[in-house]
This record gives C-alpha cells, sequence and structure tokens, in this order.
C-alpha cells in the first residue's frame, strides 16, 4: 500500500528535480568547468586544465573593475533600501483596494521591457530633457544639468529597476508580523520609535537583508543599464563579461568572472541565513 502511495507523489516530484537539473544544476556545472580550461588561439576552448583564467581576474585593471563595481553597488543598495524599506513597511500597513492599487502600480512597469524604461530615462536625463527643462522653470538652475552618461544617471537606472524587489521583499516580512506585538509595547509604554526598533525592525530585518541581496549582486553585474545610461564611462563587472563573450570571444575567462560572482552571491546568502535564521529569502521563495 506504502508504495502505491508513494509512487505517483515522485512522479508529481520528478518533473521539477529534471528541471533543476537540466536548467540550473547543468549551466552551473558547465559554467564551473569552462572557467578551468584553456582559451583556444583561434576560435572556442581547448581541453587543458588550468587556473589562469582565475588568476588574470587579480589584474590590476579587472580588480579595480571589481572595486568600482562594489561600490556602486553600495551606493545604489544603500539608496534602495532608504526608498523601499518605508515603502514596503507602509504598503503592509494599507487595507484593502489601497493595498491592491498601490501593488498593481509596483507591478505595472515589470510589463514592460526594462530596456524601453530605461531608454524613457534618456529622455528624462538628457541635456534639455524634463528634468533640465523642470529644474529651469522653477530656477532652480541656469543651463543643463547634463546628467546623461554620468555615474548618477547609472545610480538612478539602478534604483529605479530594482527598487521593487527590496519593496516586495520587506512587504512580504511586514505582511507576516504580528502587529499586536506593537500595540502591546505601545500599552506598556513604549514610545513609537522605540516600539519601532524593538519590535517592528527586529520582525522586518529578514526582509531588509533579502532585499540587500536582490538589488546588491544584480547591481554588480547590470551592464546594459551602465552602457545605456552611462556611456563606456561605468564599466561593471557585468560588462566585462558581456566583452569577454561577445568581443574578446575568452569564454573562460567570462566563465570564471561569472563564478566568482557566482560564489558572492552564495556567500550573501549564507550569511543572510546566519544573520536571519531563516532559511528562505523574503519576497522571494
Amino acid at each position: 500500500m506504502s508504495k502505491k502511495k508513494n509512487g505517483p507523489a515522485w512522479l508529481m516530484v520528478l518533473p521539477l528535480y529534471l528541471f533543476t537539473l537540466v536548467f540550473v544544476l547543468g549551466p552551473l556545472v558547465y559554467m564551473v568547468v569552462l572557467s578551468l580550461l584553456r582559451r583556444a588561439e583561434v576560435w572556442g576552448v581547448t581541453n587543458q586544465f588550468t587556473l589562469e583564467n582565475y588568476k588574470n581576474i587579480l589584474a590590476p585593471i579587472y580588480l579595480k573593475t571589481f572595486v568600482e563595481s562594489f561600490r556602486l553597488a553600495v551606493i545604489s543598495t544603500g539608496i534602495i533600501a532608504l526608498i523601499g524599506y518605508p515603502f514596503g513597511y507602509f504598503m503592509a500597513k494599507l487595507q484593502g483596494r489601497w493595498k491592491q492599487a498601490v501593488m498593481m502600480a509596483l507591478m505595472i512597469p515589470f510589463w514592460t521591457s526594462s530596456l524601453i524604461r530605461l531608454y524613457g530615462w534618456i529622455i528624462v536625463l538628457r541635456s534639455g530633457g524634463v528634468l533640465d527643462q523642470l529644474f529651469m522653470g522653477l530656477g532652480l538652475t541656469d543651463g543643463p544639468l547634463r546628467m546623461l552618461y554620468t555615474y548618477p544617471a547609472v545610480v538612478i537606472g539602478m534604483v529605479y529597476a530594482l527598487v521593487p524587489f527590496m519593496i516586495l521583499a520587506v512587504y512580504s516580512s511586514a505582511e507576516k508580523m504580528d502587529w499586536g506585538l506593537v500595540e502591546a509595547a505601545r500599552d506598556l509604554g513604549a514610545s513609537a520609535p522605540k516600539a519601532f526598533l524593538t519590535i517592528t525592525f527586529p520582525l522586518t530585518l529578514p526582509g531588509l537583508l533579502s532585499g540587500v541581496i536582490l538589488t546588491f549582486i544584480p547591481s554588480m553585474g547590470l551592464f546594459f543599464i551602465a552602457d545605456i545610461l552611462g556611456g563606456n564611462k561605468v564599466v561593471l563587472v557585468g560588462s566585462v563579461i558581456q566583452d569577454q563573450l561577445t568581443q574578446a570571444r575568452n569564454w573562460p575567462f567570462a566563465a570564471a568572472l561569472s563564478v566568482v560572482l557566482m560564489i558572492l552571491t552564495s556567500a550573501m546568502i549564507w550569511l543572510y541565513r546566519k544573520v536571519a535564521h531563516v532559511k528562505e529569502l523574503e519576497g522571494l521563495l
């Protein structure tokens, strides 16, 4: 009887395991193996084991790229947290139609390509664009700001593209919170700031940390944002990977860079689980 009951269960789980093996584990293993091979002189790779691809990452030009990408990720993630945390927190406190309306407004941008939305920012940030006309109309500036193709423009693009993930992560954590604990703290004489710091913030910290992971790592690799809004002035690790794949045709080195990013992502998820004492990323799983 037990075999008959377990048989259908295995059949239901089998497609999930096959999908994970073929489309998740398979590409990861291929990427790691590719990073350990030597680049061919003309095209492709040779079946020669080497660690040269990882040694090349330590070259000053690539280390500088990692440092600049890390700095951009820190700045972008900090701004995203400052915007996304209060937005997600107050969104969880909304009721009925208001919550549905805000959720819909948050989801609508995902219905269109991120590339199209980023090209819209070119109209806003370019010289004589919407932002310049607004500031000059208000008398705040005498001339164009020339924001396009600058470092701040890339930061704006990163924040715009990734802030929904922070909002959803914090919202997912705050919605599951027991608001009765906050009311109890207030009844016992705690002020609103103290109740927030002792009750609300610790309970929503997993969502905040999850949002940091969901925004920090992508902000190091979203090369198309740097290309569109920063021109060639801002080079990210993702930009180097793209160039190695499409122009230099150095697939093993691109794979090595990807493996390093994968290790960094795994380390951040491990640290998140240790600090937040949870096994899943809020707003994702």
